[in-house]
């Protein structure tokens, strides 16, 4: 998609949340309130930190449920925001300079605080929540490479942006109503971050090697 005035095309992550009803709506609402998708990006940073905050608090809420709840809660808004942010921005007309920035400086935050955060939850590891961490960020570094070297944005997965957030999602909503006994001895988190690690690794390897073949086949 293209602005009018010269502005350079958008790549835009595949999402159908976009084509519905109750996004434009919500889009609508925000431009004419004068949401500022940079701000909406911003907030969106702040859930993403809440979240992770969340999954620490219940070392200390005595095996309450409501935390991984309030987890799960502020995942969704940080989602919620970053859909809203470009539809803000580029359908709402109020795309800005440095909109990309914003666009992706509280995603790498929000990754990293909510998969840490995770980390520190009771039961879990905080070694494999930083471990998580990085590799969401080597994911989103490696699409960045292969944009800037000339290859086109690469939102592929199997562990995107929209899947680790679904994985948690699920594991918090696992956690706070699945009964302990059915769990049984299961480290629920640390799986939950295991498959983060691994399927991340997998996803920037395979954004990698398209990014190569795109620039090869380009230069022949």
């Amino acid at each position: 998609m293209t602005e009018s005035g010269g502005a350079p095309p958008i790549e835009r992550r595949p999402l159908t949340s976009r084509d519905t009803a109750w996004a434009r709506a919500a889009a609508t609402f925000l431009v004419k309130t004068g949401a500022s998708p940079n701000g909406i990006s911003t907030v969106g940073g702040v859930f993403g930190i809440l979240a992770g905050a969340a999954f620490a608090a219940t070392r200390w809420t005595s095996g309450a449920w409501w935390p991984y709840v309030v987890a799960a809660a502020f995942i969704q808004l940080r989602l919620l925001c970053n859909l809203l942010d470009g539809m803000v921005a580029i359908e709402g007309g109020k795309r800005s300079a440095v909109g990309e920035l914003f666009n992706e400086a509280p995603d790498r935050v929000s990754d990293v605080a909510t998969l840490v955060g995770a980390g520190y939850a009771v039961g879990a590891s905080p070694e494999l929540g930083w471990a998580a961490g990085c590799v969401a960020l080597m994911t989103a570094y490696v699409r960045a490479l292969g944009k800037t070297a000339g290859a086109p944005n690469d939102f592929r997965g199997p562990m995107a942006k929209p899947h680790r957030m679904a994985l948690m999602t699920a594991t918090a909503l696992a956690l706070a109503f699945v009964p302990a006994a059915w769990l049984g001895d299961v480290p629920v988190m640390d799986v939950a971050l295991w498959i983060v690690v691994i399927g991340g690794t997998l996803t920037a390897v395979r954004r990698l090697v398209r990014a190569a073949r795109f620039l090869r086949a380009r230069a022949a």
